[in-house]
């Protein structure tokens, strides 16, 4: 099959995966503590990366890195999974999946305000635009399109939700310049962050084996939220000619979410999260394609996901 062709399949095949962690995010939250699902969720996701890197033997690359590098993988583990699941999970524990999802999204715009002080960026009059248009978006959203009552549905739940783009948005900074091996270190980044996962199950008293459906549901986020989709998304990435021509795929990932939202958990998908969303996804595709930043953050930065969310591509 043509390189091209295969970058394809990789990436439809990734992007179908993250179109299903939304749903399952909430039906796993049914029989799990969002603490617990984060827990078991790492240990599956820790598992397949070290299979993954023992399968590429790229075990020894762990010899290589120095103190400095470990010290790095901490601080990015305690952003990522620790921080950042911590608040994701939590907004869906307490949000619709249809609400929840879209906010998250926009964790790019929060790369773009972000960028201004970390990174020292200056954007433009297109950035600014784009930021208005995809925050408008979260307002119908977050108002269930009630947008002259200005009444939120769940304001601690949106502000989570959009804390957890915060928190993916810095931990992008932050990775953007180790240019160590890919896998390796989110396979790092896991393990560390493993560590402050079960200090905080520790003190919330919260450690139990879950029922068989609650570790299916944690296994399969493990899987394919942090895990394998981040390998054949970077299969896709290193295969097509340019990044533009498979990154574009992921904006089908937030409404095919939709769909599934419906089919499997349940939710009447309301016209406020769809028309909330297409103005988010619009404002995004207007930075990358138009906002001055691009041309300083380089060629990734207009790929679109969930190390995930539709979010491991950017890494």
């Amino acid at each position: 099959m043509e390189k091209q062709k295969q970058a394809y399949a990789y990436a439809t095949v990734a992007v179908l995966f993250w179109s299903t962690v939304a749903s399952a995010f909430k039906v796993s939250l049914r029989y799990l503590d969002f603490l617990q699902l984060l827990f078991f969720a790492s240990i599956a996701s820790i598992v397949i990366l070290f299979l993954i890197l023992l399968i590429q033997n790229k075990l020894a690359l762990f010899k290589e890195y120095s103190g400095k590098d470990y010290l790095h993988s901490a601080m990015l583990g305690f952003l990522n999974p620790f921080l950042y699941y911590v608040i994701l999970f939590k907004a869906y524990s307490l949000l619709p999946a249809q609400e929840a999802q879209p906010l998250n999204y926009t964790w790019s715009i929060m790369l773009v305000l972000l960028s201004i002080p970390l990174l020292k960026q200056r954007i433009g009059l297109k950035s600014i635009l784009a930021i208005f248009i995809s925050y408008f978006g979260v307002f119908i959203i977050s108002t269930r399109g009630d947008i002259l009552g200005f009444t939120f549905t769940n304001l601690n739940g949106v502000l989570l939700a959009l804390g957890s783009a915060v928190i993916w948005a810095l931990f992008w900074i932050f990775n953007i310049k180790d240019k160590r091996d890919e896998v390796a270190k989110l396979f790092l980044n896991f393990s560390f962050g493993f560590v402050f996962i079960l200090i905080a199950m520790l003190i919330s008293s919260k450690m139990r084996i879950p029922s068989l459906a609650g570790l299916v549901g944690a296994s399969y986020v493990g899987l394919f939220e942090m895990g394998i989709t981040f390998v054949l998304w970077l299969k896709a990435l290193k295969l097509s000619r340019t990044t533009a021509q498979v990154s574009n795929l992921i904006y089908l990932s937030p409404f095919l979410s939709l769909v599934l939202i419906h089919l499997v958990v349940g939710e009447k998908i309301l016209p406020s999260t769809i028309i909330g969303l297409i103005f988010i996804v619009a404002g995004i595709i207007i930075q990358q394609r138009y906002g001055r930043i691009k041309s300083t953050l380089g060629d990734s930065s207009s790929s679109s996901v969930h190390l995930n969310p539709q979010k491991t591509n950017q890494l």
